[in-house]
């Protein structure tokens, strides 16, 4: 029975853990809080899983607050006008739709999935150690296991992995980053009998991002402020008090978006551990990491891909990586897990990941002329919504009628 470590447990890693421990691996489980810190703790993410990332999860038959959390049927775009939330009465809306998913998303909190999973792990046998890991630790262990794989996303263990410049087109953060999740948030009055993400653009300020989600206290949503550095919205880094973080989150919301801010005067903090902020720099990484010693490790999902949360792929490229990583460990039987198989595993990740990669960094950069005539279309096209809507799901479509303005017309002058 081949022996493997999994360093990091978050979505790529437990997900890792427990598929390999489906298939009869001999898994080593790496954790650097118990499941219990983990689910008391601060919320880690915002996350908003569309149908083939959740497809990834029930195949393993660890979809299991499925039937709980809330079903997100359609993903809609907001976009303010130019300037307007300079005047009395605050913004208005240049752009307003929601595209139907043709299959649901869903949105748990972190905590309780992790939690969860940890614990299934632990009780079917996985071997599980609660150990901050450094190098010098893998240097340690790595070699009493067949394969070691990194999914500790943040710390020491990074720096292990050098950067692509090549594929990193940004050094810096792109967004400010903030969360708040909320208790008493009300319906959109557009489509009030059915949950969707919704997307709202400021112009030259930044997004924020709205979310039905499941979190430890049952049912509730997600306020996600993505804030250009420096402008009106990176006012968060100072703000340590939650309390104090929901109410600037909200007096920004009155001031920019207040279609959204007029249906969240009621909302509460769904715990103290309810928000999150922070920033960093999206960046691709190599994919293999050599220890002190000599010994290789493989990096997984945002060790080595770290995508802006702009485009929400964060938890869907964790799943699909954790998916392509198991069937190429399955497939490699008996082989040793060499360096060549590790660069040809990430190569095959990458084919997914650079869709997300390259639509990310666009949607960091001011829009071109053709990708605002998209937008705009689809507050006319129903079908151009819907579409645009499932590139969260797959968004290797987007480089059928995105990113080139000839692709970009031709589909329109489709459409009429």
């Amino acid at each position: 029975m081949r022996k493997i470590l999994v360093v990091g447990a978050g979505q790529s890693g437990l997900q890792l853990a427990l598929g390999l421990q489906s298939k009869g691996y001999d898994v080593t489980l790496m954790s650097n809080r118990t499941a219990d810190e983990i689910r008391s703790g601060r919320v880690m993410s915002t996350q908003c899983m569309f149908d083939t990332a959740l497809q990834h999860e029930r195949d393993l038959e660890i979809n299991f607050w499925e039937s709980q959390a809330p079903r997100i049927e359609g993903l809609g775009v907001s976009v303010a006008a130019p300037g307007s939330h300079a005047e009395p009465g605050g913004s208005q809306r240049a752009v307003d739709w929601v595209g139907t998913l043709e299959g649901y998303a869903q949105s748990v909190d972190q905590r309780v999935k992790m939690a969860g999973w940890m614990e299934t792990f632990a009780q079917r046998g996985g071997q599980l150690v609660i150990h901050g890991a450094a190098v010098s630790d893998l240097d340690f262990f790595a070699g009493r296991y067949d394969l070691t794989l990194v999914s500790a996303g943040k710390g020491e263990l990074v720096s292990m992995f050098g950067r692509d410049a090549a594929r990193s087109p940004y050094d810096a953060p792109q967004r400010a980053l903030a969360v708040a999740y909320v208790h008493g948030l009300g319906p959109r009055p557009e489509h009030p009998h059915f949950d969707a993400v919704r997307c709202n653009l400021v112009p030259g300020v930044g997004e924020l991002f709205v979310m039905p989600t499941l979190t430890t206290s049952g049912r509730a949503d997600i306020l996600f402020w993505e804030g250009i550095p420096g402008g009106p919205l990176d006012v968060f880094q100072s703000v340590k008090d939650p309390d104090e973080h929901l109410a600037t989150t909200l007096e920004l919301m009155e001031k920019f978006l207040p279609w959204e801010y007029a249906r969240a005067t009621k909302v509460e903090l769904t715990d103290a551990n309810g928000t999150l902020a922070g920033r960093y720099a999206p960046t691709v990484r190599n994919p293999v990491g050599r220890l002190p010693s000599g010994g290789l490790v493989l990096g997984v999902a945002d060790v080595v891909v770290a995508n802006d949360p702009i485009t929400g792929q964060g938890s869907n490229s964790a799943s699909k990586c954790a998916a392509s990583y198991l069937a190429a460990i399955e497939e490699r039987g008996e082989e040793p897990f060499d360096e060549d198989w590790m660069r040809a595993t990430f190569d095959r990740y990458w084919d997914t990941a650079r869709h997300v990669t390259k639509w990310t960094n666009a949607m960091l950069a001011p829009p071109p002329e053709h990708v605002l005539d998209i937008i705009g279309a689809a507050g006319q096209i129903q079908p151009v919504a819907d579409r645009f809507a499932n590139g969260f799901d797959d968004p290797s479509d987007f480089e059928n009628f995105l990113y080139e303005p000839d692709a970009a017309r031709a589909y329109l002058a489709s459409h009429g």
